[in-house]
């Protein structure tokens, strides 16, 4: 319990992206739209794939997780930089941003890797159709899931564990709108050595392995549907994918330049983190709603059933 005995601050400061007060009222009035969206459109497919059989398969099982995942990715930063666009004095307490940390670290760890067992789904989908069932068995898929969430734990785990004996001093405040772990270990009078080396292997086994699997899984579906003579037949193999591909390319591409970039607070590097951690939440359910017939058909279905649930119900009262 270090950080209680020895830590001479209490709270940190969050500068967040704007000190200008009427910037910040649009601002808030911006993010809470994308929060909201953000809620309402992963809870939309999380209902459709719940009661809608047609999408009790593999594929809707891994997009159910993503999700949970986006809406609980969204739920750890956004809430607190409403706050701080409304707020005078933009604090978080020390334990807080070390909670933020932790939970930032498990969502983000955890989209890596699911997004990593999706590409593999499509892979076994496309490369190898007529034996998918066997291959993407219910103990194989419940299993990459659960072992998912098992490393996003384990990774936030061990990271936050050593970033609860920091003792932090004199600089308080943090260049970004939410706690991140690249953000706070330049803030601490403590040797901070073995916390990097932990974050890097993190980076390395966890970020960059994940991506690693995505881009083999890719390569051999890319390969696969080269092959295909048909144009139809490439075009119908590519919209099986094309989704996931979307959400990858948006989810990697800003957190691996966001990561690269060093924590200065700079214009770009706020940018790319709102990207990752804000604006893909809120746009997967679109990606994977827009572009996926079966998607649009189970919440046309689903709308319907619920209609005609509200029509005979007004006709009972009315009678």
């Amino acid at each position: 319990m270090a950080l209680r005995n020895q830590s001479t601050i209490t709270e940190f400061i969050l500068l967040g992206l704007s000190t200008v007060p009427h910037v910040q009222a649009l601002l808030f009035v911006l993010f809470l739209g994308i929060y909201l969206l953000t809620v309402m459109g992963n809870c939309m497919v999380l209902l459709v794939i719940r009661v809608d059989c047609h999408l009790h398969t593999p594929m809707y099982f891994f997009l159910s997780h993503l999700s949970f995942l986006d809406l609980c990715f969204s739920s750890v930063t956004v809430p607190k930089m409403l706050e701080n666009f409304l707020s005078q004095r933009k604090t978080i307490s020390v334990r807080c941003c070390l909670a933020q940390v932790f939970f930032v670290v498990l969502t983000a760890g955890m989209e890596g890797c699911l997004l990593s067992v999706m590409a593999y789904d499509r892979y076994a989908a496309i490369c190898h159709p007529l034996l998918y069932g066997q291959i993407m068995s219910k103990q194989l898929y419940m299993q990459l899931v659960w072992g998912s969430w098992g490393l996003g734990f384990l990774d936030a785990f061990i990271n936050i564990l050593l970033a609860m004996d920091l003792v932090f001093c004199e600089a308080h405040i943090i260049h970004h709108f939410s706690c991140e772990m690249p953000s706070i270990l330049p803030l601490s009078c403590s040797d901070v050595s073995r916390n990097i080396i932990v974050l890097l292997c993190s980076v390395i086994l966890h970020g960059l392995g994940s991506f690693l699997l995505v881009s083999l899984s890719y390569a051999r579906i890319i390969s696969t549907i080269l092959s295909i003579s048909s144009t139809t037949g490439r075009s119908k193999a590519f919209s099986t994918c094309s989704s996931h591909l979307i959400a990858v390319t948006l989810y990697y591409g800003s957190a691996v330049l966001r990561h690269l970039m060093p924590n200065s607070g700079s214009l770009m590097e706020l940018i790319f983190s709102v990207q990752y951690s804000v604006i893909t939440p809120m746009l997967n359910p679109l990606i994977y709603s827009l572009k996926n017939k079966e998607v649009k058909a189970a919440v046309r279905r689903t709308l319907g059933k619920y209609l005609k649930q509200i029509k005979c119900s007004n006709k009972d009262r009315s009678s």
